[in-house]
């Protein structure tokens, strides 16, 4: 009896994915181990944020925008496909191994701030997805606070290590 998809892959059987729809930020980090396990160097790009809420302040982590968008409004982030996908979007779901995948795609669908782990914020995943009354999108991926919270403090560090290349690249 084999075992039933994973639930992104579930999810892409039933809408478009987050990695159709979002605009994944990049941290110099998140560069240089896609890099290094890909050896491909076309996967990002700075640009304007195609949606306009990438650009507004969060008054919950005051120094997100500040860490993720230059004066000139662009950050660092993968690069989409024509059709909006992932470039790194196969068809079971991200090729990249988890440990390698931009931090920000590790900590979905957690929210967070520069002060820690918030709550479950999984805006693009379809609730069909649940088992049980109860579950939650962290109980169906199995994720656990731990990596979770070590991913975010990593995404932080990275982010203020970027922040004079941020900078410099106006």
């Amino acid at each position: 009896m084999s075992a039933d998809p994973h639930p992104c892959a579930r999810c892409a059987q039933i809408q478009r994915t987050c990695c159709q729809r979002a605009e994944i930020l990049l941290t110099g980090g998140d560069v240089a181990r896609i890099r290094a396990h890909s050896g491909r160097a076309d996967f990002d790009e700075r640009r304007v944020p195609l949606d306009p809420a990438y650009l507004e302040h969060d008054p919950d982590d005051p120094e997100w925008l500040g860490l993720t968008v230059g004066r000139d409004g662009r950050r660092r982030m993968l690069v989409r496909r024509a059709e909006g996908d992932c470039t790194f979007l196969g068809a079971q779901g991200c090729v990249l191994p988890t440990e390698v995948r931009p931090l920000v795609c590790r900590l979905y669908p957690w929210s967070y701030t520069a002060g820690g782990l918030a709550t479950e914020s999984a805006d693009y995943c379809p609730p069909v997805l649940l088992r049980f009354a109860g579950d939650s999108m962290l109980d169906v991926l199995d994720m656990q606070r731990a990596d979770a919270e070590r991913w975010r403090a990593r995404l932080y560090d990275e982010l203020r290590d970027d922040r004079g290349a941020l900078e410099d690249a106006i």
